[in-house]
């Protein structure tokens, strides 16, 4: 008899993609289309996507979307959540989006335990806008306003912002992870984390975040396969993947 392992999902579109070889946006996208058809919630969810990479999201889903104007993404889920608490908020958001424009939605939502999801996809770097240094660039990083790479002493340019971390110690999340696309086993650890963090959602828990390291190969200047080594290497020793805070 034969046995289906996969199969397209159906909130998901079958359109061609606007992402750059490499991305790992596209990889993210099958996690959540994959999970919502296996919750069931396809006719309730909502996905909030800012302006950055995420703005081509509603493209791909074939399930409602709002866009907010940069960084404002948490904001637009908070009133979407209230208005509709028995629906799957997603706040789709880039590390400009989340940590730069968008640092005092971010927090203060996540401080309230407002009952949306965050999907935060970090690739270190500002993708849409030609390669700008991101609150999450590491040290030594290039980018188009870092040529030299990012260096806290020289030019003012601070640190990393570990997102996850920060809003651990806020007593309105939680359920917060950190997962990768960069492997098989990884993508599949990273569904388990969005799954936990949908279903933490939907039985009305507190603020629930799952931060996704994601290559860029185009900003960074690599192929594709380096940036996957580059990834492993650099990204994940500032960044390490696993469940940074579980109150469920």
């Amino acid at each position: 008899m034969e046995t289906v392992r996969y199969k397209w999902p159906q909130s998901l579109q079958k359109v061609q993609t606007k992402y750059c070889a490499g991305c790992g946006h596209g990889v993210i996208h099958r996690l959540i289309a994959e999970i919502i058809d296996e919750m069931g919630l396809r006719e309730r969810a909502i996905i909030t996507n800012p302006v950055g990479c995420a703005i081509w999201a509603d493209l791909y889903f074939n399930f409602d979307s709002v866009q907010p104007p940069h960084g404002r993404t948490p904001a637009a889920a908070t009133g979407v959540k209230r208005v509709l608490p028995d629906h799957l908020i997603i706040c789709y958001q880039g590390d400009g989006d989340i940590a730069a424009i968008g640092t005092a939605e971010m927090i203060h939502a996540a401080n309230r335990g407002e009952k949306f999801t965050t999907v935060f996809v970090n690739n270190a770097i500002y993708g849409m806008t030609g390669g700008q240094m991101a609150p999450t660039t590491l040290l030594g990083q290039k980018a188009s306003t870092a040529p030299a790479g990012r260096d806290p002493d020289n030019g003012g340019m601070g640190y990393p912002i570990r997102v996850a971390e920060l809003l651990a110690s806020l007593d309105g999340t939680r359920y917060l992870a950190r997962g990768a696309v960069n492997s098989p086993a990884h993508i599949a650890k990273t569904k388990r984390y969005i799954r936990t963090a949908f279903e933490a959602q939907m039985a009305g828990k507190g603020s629930t975040l799952v931060e996704v390291l994601s290559p860029c190969p185009t900003n960074w200047g690599m192929t594709p396969v380096k940036a996957i080594e580059w990834l492993e290497k650099e990204m994940m020793a500032v960044f390490p993947p696993g469940e940074i805070k579980n109150t469920l």
